[in-house]
């Protein structure tokens, strides 16, 4: 699991996605310039193709993912492009969090899908050492070194060599909110983490409830988490805590939790108090934030660009309705950037899995869910006027140029025992710090306990 330094270049770079709430958020379809080309519909995301892929007539593979809703019909879009260009068939099963346990099953039982898109980079390495993962072909080796930047290549790869191609990236930390709530409270976008809090209050006494928060999916937690303690504590010590050489016992988790049971902690501040955030699965925590005009459940929600899909399942405008900001900087430290990622992984020989990948390490993929809107690539010869507005075109932008320097969201770097598995390890004690968060020191053992565990039974 590869960390780099935050260089002030970085800093700049990844601080210009904070940049797209001041561009209006966007709405505008034009921008960009270059090879790309609109589809009949009339929507950005295709262009001129840049990879020759094999005639695969008669191959049938299945990919598994755990995409459902707008981003499983965008991805389908993606396989139905490759599907046309190859003449193979592929078959798309949606799965649930837990990946590698539903990828050992299916191996136990010989039917292993042929290519998974894992969230967690700790999924992948046990993926390699449990001997499950291909590592990658030549053909698209070629694509990565031609269209992703060191980072990217290195996240993807264990022990030298590349296993997976990171072809879905995100922008983790980013609060939308409801425009018309923040104009009747008269206020406006919140820099640091007391300025939220204050914030947050006054949009109480206004009569709406300040805060959307969807506990119900535990990984939305860890990344409130992340942010705080990025910010608060810094990028060296997260990397540490990232590899578990700082226990969770560390008082700078303390100081983050702390810091987070300043939200947590208030019910109404949170909507439907702790109870109701942790019945709220995250679609819903956004969709109630933008519906309902100037008088919905909440009056904002934390969480990546893919919040944009979410929102655009409602009346409300990006850029209008719904803008955003981004996450604010904690106890005098940067605003933070937490980054994420789906990595696509051969789990069989099948010339058309190693294709697959191929195509995915390219442009010609990322091109067509680009056109579909709650997409980011890390894939650097992408146009970004493939992109439908200019929200995500900026955050795009700074991704790209981020280079290498970036911080990879950290229960992704962890087993995913203990940071990806719902109803176990930190999903599971972050949910209980939220229904309790006057108990810092129990969750603080929790969180030791399971992280340990699941380190141990990784070497």
């Amino acid at each position: 699991m590869r960390t780099t330094p935050r260089n002030r270049r970085a800093v700049v770079a990844l601080a210009a996605i904070g940049a797209l709430a001041l561009a209006g958020c966007g709405g505008s379809d034009g921008g960009g310039t270059g090879g790309t080309g609109k589809s009949p519909d009339g929507k950005a995301g295709t262009q001129a193709p840049t990879v020759q892929l094999p005639k695969l007539d008669g191959q049938e593979i299945q990919v598994v993912a755990v995409w459902t809703g707008p981003e499983q019909e965008a991805f389908t879009k993606v396989l139905r492009e490759f599907e046309r260009r190859t003449g193979a068939k592929v078959a798309y099963v949606p799965t649930q969090d837990a990946m590698l346990n539903y990828i050992g099953t299916k191996i136990e039982g010989k039917a292993p899908p042929d290519v998974a898109m894992l969230q967690q980079v700790g999924a992948l390495h046990q993926a390699v050492q449990r001997k499950w993962a291909k590592p990658v072909g030549d053909a698209a080796r070629e694509q990565l070194a031609k269209n992703y930047a060191k980072g990217w290549q290195d996240l993807g790869a264990v022990g030298g060599t590349p296993y997976g191609v990171y072809f879905k990236a995100a922008n983790k930390s980013l609060i939308w909110y409801n425009s018309a709530v923040f104009d009747n409270a008269g206020v406006s976008e919140p820099k640091t983490w007391k300025d939220l809090l204050s914030t947050a209050e006054t949009i109480s006494a206004s009569g709406v409830t300040p805060v959307s928060v969807g506990g119900a999916d535990g990984w939305t937690l860890t990344d409130w988490f992340e942010n705080i303690y990025l910010s608060q504590a810094g990028p060296e010590k997260y990397d540490q805590l990232a590899r578990h050489e700082i226990k969770w016992t560390d008082p700078s988790v303390t100081q983050a939790l702390t810091t987070l049971a300043e939200l947590f902690g208030k019910p109404n501040l949170i909507a439907g108090g702790a109870d109701g955030a942790l019945q709220t699965e995250f679609p819903t925590s956004v969709t109630q934030t933008f519906t309902g005009g100037d008088q919905p459940k909440a009056a904002m929600v934390f969480e990546g660009d893919f919040v944009s899909v979410n929102i655009a399942q409602t009346e409300a405008k990006i850029g209008t309705d719904a803008k955003v900001f981004p996450f604010p900087a904690v106890g005098g430290g940067s605003a933070p950037v937490v980054t994420g990622g789906d990595v696509a992984v051969a789990l069989t020989d099948k010339p058309a899995a190693q294709a697959l990948l191929t195509f995915l390490a390219s442009p010609d993929a990322a091109a067509v869910w680009a056109g579909q809107g709650g997409f980011i690539s890390p894939n650097k010869s992408l146009d970004v006027a493939a992109y439908p507005n200019d929200v995500q075109r900026d955050i795009a932008k700074a991704l790209i140029a981020a280079g290498d320097d970036f911080r990879f969201d950290m229960s992704d770097q962890m087993p995913q025992s203990f940071g990806g598995t719902p109803g176990k390890g930190e999903w599971k004690a972050l949910q209980d710090f939220l229904k309790n968060p006057k108990d810092i020191a129990g969750t603080q053992a929790r969180l030791e306990a399971d992280a340990a565990k699941a380190y141990q039974n990784e070497s």
